[in-house]
């Protein structure tokens, strides 16, 4: 008997904060490994479980189809004033991923 590729998902475990970064739409393009690393050691110093999961989305409805690329932070339940730490954070990651790729050149 062969494992199943798709199922269905029953029950939805409730997430304490979940933190999604539009990455594409800032830099353009999806992050890389090295880059999701680099958020996970910055979140290690505020919590210490948590996923990060890097995804391409692709909705439809109507007349509209969109494609993007978010990066989303999912952890256990945390105090408000950390949640805003992990928010602050995963701006400042994101930027700072903009910035390494886009550096003006002065010709």
């Amino acid at each position: 008997m062969e494992p199943a590729s798709a199922f269905r998902v029953l029950e939805h475990e409730r997430l304490g904060l979940e933190v999604r970064v539009n990455f594409g739409m800032l830099t353009g393009r999806e992050a890389t490994r090295a880059e999701i690393d680099h958020l996970a050691h910055a979140l290690r110093r505020l919590a210490s479980s948590f996923e990060i999961v890097s995804e391409e989305r692709h909705e439809f409805g109507g007349d509209s189809e969109a494609s993007l690329h978010q990066v989303v932070v999912e952890m256990p339940s945390v105090e408000d004033d950390v949640a805003i730490d992990v928010v602050g954070v995963a701006e400042r990651w994101a930027r700072a991923c903009y910035d390494n790729r886009h550096i003006e050149l002065d010709l």
